[in-house]
């Protein structure tokens, strides 16, 4: 006969979308200013507005204030939670179709990769909307309270639904998902490293400390493989990333290939760093906000399985 705990068990699906979305909410409050930095960065015109990361920072807080730092956080608020939803889902859902319905299988990090990168493939159709409407946000330079107009300067949006309803006005659904070819070149390969790292760096930590025992990492192992998870993703997609913004941003691209050509010949004429514009920022982001996405998944994840 089966028990209570068994008859009451939440199915697999639900604790993914539960614990994922807690995650994402997690990376956002501790990461969001770091990727304004980032946005602000890879946008930027040539002649470049800002030195580097601590100048777009000083200029940022200087014109806009602080919460200039948190332009655009209600669209992620609001998409990143259902992001990783989807991509926790569908991680788990590839996961144990590549476990044959044995949810004890320990699956090799090769399948861990790919499972994560077809998540990643689900996750850049959800994934490409939010983060459109999040750089229109963020590269909106409008000024703080009291401050001079900006010159030139077009209406600003008054938020995340002002900004969806006016693009789909103006340039339709290929308006809202602009970019989204690039956004799968960046999220299949990035989130094959993102789980391999994670999964990987787990493993290496239980078997120096915990005899091989995963289950018996502590807070700080579990913040350190999130944490270094982090790092991991951006190393096969940053100039991708860097494409992806420039799109989203400037609608003068009719295409990707028009704009990976024009970031190109940028490059080509010694300005190489081009591909890299915004990569310390990232850096900065990547640890605490995958450290505290990854946590707040498993703590979720531990609560609503009872243990």
């Amino acid at each position: 006969m089966a028990t209570y705990k068994e008859q009451t068990s939440i199915p697999s699906w639900v604790n993914d979308v539960v614990a994922g979305t807690v995650g994402g909410w997690a990376q956002v409050i501790s990461g969001h200013p770091f990727d304004t930095l980032k946005v602000r960065l890879q946008t930027q015109p040539n002649p470049p507005k800002y030195a580097g990361a601590m100048d777009c920072l000083r200029v940022t807080i200087r014109e806009e204030g602080p919460l200039g730092l948190y332009k655009g956080v209600t669209s992620p608020l609001m998409g990143i939670g259902i992001c990783n939803a989807v991509m926790f889902a569908a991680n788990g859902h590839f996961r144990r179709m590549m476990q044959g319905g044995d949810e004890k299988k320990t699956l090799t990090l090769f399948q861990i990769g790919s499972a994560g990168s077809m998540a990643g493939g689900v996750m850049a159709f959800v994934n490409c909307p939010v983060e459109l409407l999040k750089v229109k946000l963020q590269t909106q330079y409008t000024p703080a309270p009291g401050a001079a107009p900006i010159a030139g300067a077009m209406k600003p949006y008054t938020g995340v639904l002002d900004a969806g309803i006016r693009t789909f006005r103006q340039q339709g659904i290929r308006g809202i998902y602009r970019g989204m070819g690039i956004t799968l070149m960046r999220d299949v390969p990035s989130y094959f490293t993102y789980f391999v790292t994670y999964e990987g760096g787990k493993r290496i930590l239980a078997h120096f400390n915990h005899g091989g025992q995963v289950a018996d990492l502590t807070t700080p192992e579990l913040l350190l493989a999130g944490g270094i998870a982090g790092f991991g993703a951006w190393v096969p997609c940053y100039p991708q990333d860097v494409v992806k913004s420039r799109m989203q941003s400037n609608l003068n691209y009719r295409s990707t290939l028009e704009c990976f050509r024009s970031l190109q010949a940028e490059a080509r004429g010694g300005n190489w760093k081009v591909w890299f514009k915004g990569f310390g920022p990232t850096m900065a982001r990547a640890f605490p906000a995958n450290a505290a996405t990854f946590f707040f998944y498993e703590m979720t994840m531990k609560f609503m399985r009872g243990e």
